[in-house]
C-alpha cells in the first residue's frame, strides 16, 4: 500500500523514503491490529457511558419531547384572558402566597399516588430552615386516601422555567426488554462519538506509512481539527436542523394520537448527528489534502458544479423530510462548509514534495 501510494501520486518507489515495503499479508495484519484496538477502546468507552446513558437518551430526547408535546397541544381561548398577561417562574412567588398547584406528572405522596393533571390549593411557606417551599392548603382526596392540608409538594423553586409538556409529549416502549438494549445502544453510540480522536489516530496510523517523514507530522492539527469539526456538526444537527424538522414531521400527526416509540427515534436523531459530525469533517479533509499536495483551490474552484450537485444529492438523503426547506437546512452548511474548504486549500495547498 505504502509503495502503492506513492507510486501513483509522485512515481517514486523510493524505499528508503517510504520507510521500507510492506507485503499484502503484513497490510492485512497492520489492519487487524488497528481494527482491535479501536474495537477494545470503544468498548471501554462503552462502558464508561453505559452508567450515563440515561443523562445521555434524556438529552437526545429534549428536542422531540417538545415537538411531540406542541404537537399534542391545543389552543382553548378563556374569556377574561386577553393573550397579553404576564407568565412569571416560580422563583417571583413570595412566602403565604395561595395558589392552585397542578401535578405536571403522577406524584406519589406518601401512599398515596396522585394523577398527572390533579391539582390542589398551594401556599408558599418557609420551612424551619428558612427555605421557602410549597405546601398544600387544603386536604387532598386521591383513591381512598386523604393527604391532609400542610404537605410539602415536591417543587424546585431554583429550577428554570419550563412549559409544560404533559404527559403526552413521553416516547414509549413495547417491551420489558426494550430500555436495556435501548442503554445499550445510547452507550454504544455514545462511546463510537467520544473515541472519534482515537479512531482518527488509528486510521492516520494505518495510511501513514505511504506519506513522506514531513507528511506524517500533519496528524496532530488533521485530528484535533477533525474532533472539533464532529461535535460541531453534530451539535448543529441537535440545536439548529432537528427541532424543526421534529415539529415539520409531528404537526404531520396533529388528526393522531401519535406515540412515538423511543428505539426509532433514537436511531432517527443518531443518524442525522452523524451524518452532520461526518459532514463537518470537510475543511479538516480538506487540510491534509491540500497539505500533501492533492488538492487545490483551482480544482475545488473548478469542480464546484459538480460538488453542488452531491451537496444536494447528500442533503436529499439525510434530511429526515422531504420538503424543500429542511433538505436547505442541509445543504446549506454542506454549501458554506465546501467554500471555507477553498479558502482552507488556497491557505496551505503546497506541491507534494519529498522532503
Amino acid at each position: 500500500m505504502s509503495t502503492f501510494l506513492r507510486a501513483l501520486t509522485t512515481g517514486k518507489g523510493n524505499e528508503e523514503e517510504l520507510g521500507g515495503q510492506m507485503s499484502f499479508l503484513e497490510h492485512l495484519d497492520e489492519l487487524r491490529s488497528r481494527l482491535i484496538r479501536s474495537i477494545v477502546f470503544v468498548f471501554l468507552a462503552a462502558t464508561v457511558c453505559w452508567f450515563v446513558s440515561d443523562r445521555i437518551y434524556a438529552f437526545l430526547a429534549v428536542p422531540v419531547e417538545h415537538a411531540l408535546a406542541e404537537a399534542q397541544r391545543r389552543q382553548v381561548p378563556i374569556s377574561g384572558l386577553t393573550g397579553n398577561e404576564k407568565i412569571l417562574p416560580l422563583t417571583s412567588v413570595q412566602e403565604n402566597e395561595v395558589g392552585r398547584y397542578i401535578f405536571q406528572e403522577e406524584t406519589k405522596l406518601g401512599a398515596s399516588v396522585i394523577p398527572a393533571g390533579a391539582s390542589v390549593m398551594a401556599k408558599a411557606l418557609k420551612d424551619s430552615q428558612g427555605q421557602l417551599g410549597l405546601y398544600t392548603d387544603e386536604p387532598l382526596y386521591a383513591g381512598n386516601t386523604i393527604i391532609p392540608k400542610g404537605v410539602r409538594l415536591l417543587v424546585d423553586f431554583k429550577a428554570l422555567p419550563e412549559a409544560y409538556g404533559g404527559i403526552s409529549d413521553k416516547l414509549i416502549v413495547t417491551s420489558a426488554i426494550e430500555p436495556f438494549s435501548l442503554y445499550v445502544k445510547v452507550s454504544l453510540y455514545a462511546a463510537v462519538c467520544l473515541s472519534v480522536p482515537f479512531l482518527l489516530w488509528q486510521i492516520w496510523a494505518f495510511v501513514s506509512p505511504g506519506l513522506y517523514p514531513h507528511e506524517r507530522s500533519y496528524v496532530t492539527p488533521f485530528i484535533a481539527l477533525s474532533s472539533i469539526s464532529f461535535v460541531l456538526g453534530a451539535m448543529f444537527a441537535y440545536k439548529i436542523i432537528f427541532p424543526p424538522a421534529a415539529k415539520y414531521l409531528l404537526g404531520l400527526g396533529q388528526d393522531f394520537r401519535l406515540l412515538l416509540k423511543a428505539d426509532d427515534y433514537f436511531d432517527f436523531i443518531i443518524i442525522v448527528m452523524l451524518g452532520m459530525g461526518v459532514v463537518f469533517q470537510m475543511p479538516a479533509i480538506t487540510y491534509v489534502l491540500a497539505r500533501i499536495g492533492l488538492v487545490t483551490a483551482k480544482f475545488l474552484i473548478k469542480i464546484w458544479k459538480t460538488a453542488l450537485i452531491v451537496i444536494l444529492i447528500v442533503a436529499a438523503v439525510l434530511s429526515p423530510t422531504n420538503d424543500i426547506p429542511n433538505m436547505l437546512l442541509f445543504a446549506a452548511p454542506m454549501i458554506v462548509l465546501y467554500i471555507v474548504s477553498i479558502f482552507v486549500a488556497w491557505i496551505f495547498s503546497r506541491p507534494r514534495r519529498a522532503v
